[in-house]
């Protein structure tokens, strides 16, 4: 059905209404939405400004601010250049006074040297080199002149280490021998010391040449360099070969201007020097030294202070005294220390020229404190001693023990070693051995009717020992002695210098014999007798020397029987040893007797016969170099037991061939 015109015209109204009515209300609502922004951005616009204008504030017053102190900086820094200007206008000032010094200094130099002024002179190079390093050490003035001036004064200073070195050539002249090594006194006898007393000309020198010259060393830092070079040249030509050569002597010539010290040989009276005369050579040398040379004393900083003024002596002294010293203890004062105690006594003459002989060195200037390594040395007699007496003694007794030993000596039970009579102990000691003799009397007293023992009981049998072995036990009794008559603790040395004896052949004399005594039966037999007379002795040692050493060694400790069971077990050892060999060789013969089988075969019978006589060859070969040498208990058991060995062999090969003829 269709509609009907005026309706639809109705409603077509009706929506233009709507949309009209529409459009004007989104018209409204947008002028209302645009107030409200605009009074929101008045309400930002506002609080921003009201934000703003604190800081607005604040940065007008830091530009203020900084106006300000840039207008500071600016008055500062004017009056930091003008200051800055007036410092460099100083520097240079200071810097020009300096060049200025160090041309004056040169020129003072120059003026002194020509006049031989040495100390003036010196003292003008130092200032001269104090104004170099006043200038080098200005900063911002590195002067191209600076290296010119430092070239111009190392030269003056060469140039006057010249003159200052002619002038000590001319002074002090070596005439050297031409081998630079010292190996006979012939060679020392070349050298020269030359001396000049006086100036070449009088008008050389304002004042004392000596003392000019070495005062300039000293200005200029060389004198130590000089005296040691010439220290090392007197010790190596001229003191040293008076301690080591006792036939030069030193022989001084005196010129008008020089005095020439040399040398003169003759014959020595000793091998070694005594030390009186090699002291008194030492000291005429320095005398002469000190009188033309060393008497001088010296400011070493250069500036003329009294308290630090030196003596050119003492200067020496301390560079060569510990070298002098030593070549005296080890070429002169060692073979000085007494060989036993009997003329211990004499050496206080020793000591006594060694105190003179510091003292004079003390008053020429060479030494100073109180007694050196020398003195204190020749003070230690006793322990010297007692050293050089145990490696002398040690060495003769090494000496003994590697001589031969088939050189032999025969021992009766009577025998003895010869020693000197022992010193009377002291009255403490006395009176023990008193108590200790009445004790051992009352003994006696009580076996008296028992039976006695034979005198010879204790005694060692009839035998013979080598000749070494007898001095070596004489060695050993001497050196108890002298440890009877000396101090404490040379005592107590020589006591156990006699026990390292004892040990040391213990240890050499097996090693160092060792192929003879395995080789040779009559060695091995020999080599036992020492050990067993070592070992007799050894028991009683101690006990005869006990109450004439020290306290110390008194209450047991002055023993050698501890060393007892040790030598007779070596001197046992070494016999039981060739035993077994001549055992073995024994039975080694006897094994070519074919067993002594068949004795109708002619062959077998020439068999048994040679291997028979080879065995008596041997036995009675051994008996020949046994029955002289051993004691004849010793000599009848080791024949028996060799013989019975022989016996043994023979019947058991025997008795074996019985076996075998049974069916």
């Amino acid at each position: 059905m269709a509609a009907s015109p005026s309706l639809v015209a109705a409603v077509l109204a009706h929506s233009g209404r709507l949309e009209k009515e529409d459009l004007g209300t989104r018209i409204a609502r947008l002028s209302r939405r645009v107030e409200e922004l605009r009074g929101e951005v008045c309400n930002m616009i506002n609080k921003k400004y009201n934000e703003f204008l604190p800081s607005m504030q604040s940065a007008e017053d830091l530009v203020s601010q900084v106006d300000s102190l840039s207008s500071n900086i600016d008055l500062l820094k004017s009056r930091i250049e003008n200051e800055v200007t007036q410092h460099t206008l100083y520097l240079f000032y200071l810097t020009c006074i300096e060049l200025f010094q160090f041309d004056r200094a040169i020129k003072d130099y120059s003026t002194a040297l020509l006049e031989k002024k040495y100390v003036a002179a010196a003292r003008h190079l130092e200032k001269a080199r104090s104004s170099l390093k006043m200038l080098e050490s200005r900063k911002g003035f590195e002067l191209k002149v600076l290296k010119a001036l430092g070239t111009e004064l190392t030269v003056q200073t060469q140039n006057m280490l010249y003159h200052l070195g002619e002038e000590w050539r001319q002074m002090v002249l070596w005439k050297l021998p031409p081998s630079k090594e010292i190996s006979s006194a012939e060679t020392v006898m070349q050298t020269e010391l030359h001396l000049r007393t006086m100036p070449l000309k009088e008008d050389q020198i304002a004042g004392p040449p000596v003392a000019s010259v070495l005062q300039a060393f000293a200005v200029l830092g060389e004198l130590h360099t000089r005296l040691k070079l010439f220290g090392q040249l007197l010790l190596k030509y001229i003191l040293k070969p008076l301690i080591s050569y006792p036939s030069l002597r030193p022989l001084l010539e005196e010129q008008p201007d020089t005095v020439i010290l040399h040398f003169e040989s003759a014959e020595p009276n000793l091998e070694h020097p005594s030390p009186m005369e090699v002291f008194g050579k030492i000291t005429l040398v320095l005398e002469v030294l000190h009188k033309h040379l060393l008497n001088v004393s010296l400011d070493e900083c250069g500036e003329n202070d009294k308290d630090s003024r030196v003596g050119l002596a003492e200067m020496l002294g301390d560079m060569v005294w510990e070298e002098v010293s030593g070549c005296l203890i080890q070429e002169c004062l060692v073979y000085s220390i007494p060989a036993n105690s009997s003329k211990l006594e004499q050496y206080v003459e020793v000591i006594k020229s060694t105190e003179e002989f510091e003292k004079s060195l003390k008053n020429m200037g060479f030494l100073k404190g109180d007694a050196t390594d020398l003195l204190k040395y020749a003070r230690n007699v006793n322990s010297h001693f007692a050293n050089k007496k145990c490696q002398d003694v040690i060495v003769a007794a090494r000496k003994l023990m590697t001589s031969e030993i088939h050189n032999t000596v025969k021992i009766t039970p009577d025998s003895s070693v010869a020693i000197p009579k022992l010193p009377d102990p002291g009255a403490g000691d006395n009176l023990k051995m008193q108590k200790a003799s009445k004790i051992l009397h009352n003994e006696l007293i009580n076996l008296e009717n028992e039976t006695k023992l034979s005198q010879q009981t204790f005694s060692l049998p009839t035998c013979h020992i080598s000749v070494s072995v007898e001095k070596l036990m004489e060695l050993a009794y001497h050196t108890l002695v002298e440890a009877t008559t000396s101090t404490d603790q040379c005592c107590i040395q020589l006591f156990y210098c006699v026990r390292n004896i004892f040990h040391l052949f213990y240890d050499v004399v097996p090693i160092y014999h060792k192929e003879n005594l395995q080789k040779l039966p009559q060695l091995a037999a020999i080599h036992h007798n020492n050990c067993m007379y070592i070992a007799h002795h050894l028991l009683t040692l101690g006990h005869q020397f006990r109450y004439c050493l020290t306290n110390i060694l008194y209450d047991g400790a002055a023993t050698f029987v501890d060393l007892v069971p040790g030598f007779r077990r070596l001197g046992l050892e070494c016999f039981l040893a060739q035993m077994r060999v001549q055992k073995g060789e024994l039975l080694e013969r006897l094994s070519s007797a074919r067993n002594f089988s068949n004795m109708d075969n002619e062959e077998n019978y020439s068999a048994a016969k040679k291997a028979a006589r080879q065995v008596l060859h041997q036995l009675k070969r051994l008996g020949k170099v046994w029955q002289d040498v051993l004691p004849v208990n010793i000599y009848c058991k080791a024949m028996g037991t060799l013989l019975n060995t022989a016996l043994s062999e023979i019947i058991n090969r025997i008795t074996a061939l019985e076996g075998a003829w049974k069916p």
